[in-house]
């Protein structure tokens, strides 16, 4: 063969996986990093699934899941570009976005319920009878401190409890020690690892507290976990606060309209996962405010008339 007609066979196979690689949508060299939670939190379990979804959908290596302190870590690493995509409670996004403009929204996802949690045995009913007492508060940078410091505040207690930094799985067990007398998660229904002790925990009602907490943010809304999530002997009313995928404005307007088509595409495998993932859909999905929506993700909305 001549190195003419070598040539022109070997420009002809580039354009040839050129053409393949516009039909299946050109993300073959796409590595994405996402920043989830706790391990054994529901943001963890629903990232694993979705990385796999993810990886079918855009024919692209499995994205890394990295396991965080939550929140306020995965907003910090995906301004830092440390991660692509992160699960960020709204409270969290509302606030870092004031200093942060170049954070956008892929989608409000599922909602999060503040957990009070004390030993089933506890004589704690209310969040004031707190005071005086040992409080695990979540990780160090996670959405569980952020909004245990606003709920500590509007109860008075600021000052008035011990508190300790620990991630969920190391609150539990401190719990069943003895170390701490009650801790706090927010996290969505069920969350698996307080299922799985569920018989020896019990949730505190804090509907005493919810008008001064909704008067910090218009993002906080009142809702019940009804008894039978946990087997509690009765349900409790409780703050819920929405969730978002969140990204740079900067990523790429092709590559987040995909991870949205994803998202959604994956709704199924996402509630087999945890039933938190039920309230996942494209109408809900578009509501991020005060977040705006990547323009990626705007384009997918506006395609899909929402």
């Amino acid at each position: 063969m001549t190195r003419t007609r070598r040539t022109r066979g070997l420009a002809m196979a580039a354009a040839l996986l050129l053409v393949l690689s516009a039909c299946t949508g050109g993300f073959g060299n796409l590595h994405l990093r996402i920043a989830a939670g706790n391990p054994g939190g529901v943001y963890d379990g629903l990232a694993q699934t979705l990385a796999t979804a993810w990886q079918a959908d855009l024919d692209i290596a499995r994205p890394e899941v990295l396991q965080t302190d939550g929140s306020l870590d995965n907003v910090k690493r995906v301004l830092a570009g440390q991660v692509d995509v992160a699960f960020v409670a709204a409270d969290v996004a509302e606030d870092k976005y004031k200093a942060n403009p170049e954070l956008a929204a892929l989608a409000r996802i599922h909602d999060d319920y503040l957990h009070v949690v004390v030993r089933r045995t506890s004589d704690i009913r209310s969040v004031g009878q707190l005071r005086g007492r040992r409080i695990a508060i979540g990780s160090p940078a996670s959405g569980v401190e952020f909004i245990a410091d606003k709920l500590l505040d509007a109860a008075g207690l600021t000052g008035s409890v011990t508190r300790s930094s620990r991630g969920l799985n190391e609150s539990i067990a401190a719990l069943l020690r003895g170390e701490v007398d009650a801790f706090f998660w927010s996290g969505g229904l069920p969350t698996p690892r307080i299922q799985k002790y569920q018989d020896e925990l019990r949730l505190v009602d804090i509907a005493d507290q919810m008008p001064k907490m909704r008067a910090l943010s218009e993002v906080y809304g009142t809702a019940t976990i009804p008894a039978s999530t946990y087997n509690q002997s009765a349900p409790v009313t409780t703050l819920v606060v929405p969730n978002f995928l969140v990204v740079r404005q900067s990523m790429n307007a092709d590559v987040a309209e995909a991870l949205v088509r994803g998202l959604f595409d994956a709704r199924h495998q996402l509630a087999q996962a945890n039933s938190a993932a039920l309230s996942i859909d494209v109408h809900p999905g578009i509501e991020t405010q005060p977040l705006p929506l990547h323009p990626g993700a705007l384009r997918y909305y506006r395609a899909e008339k929402t």
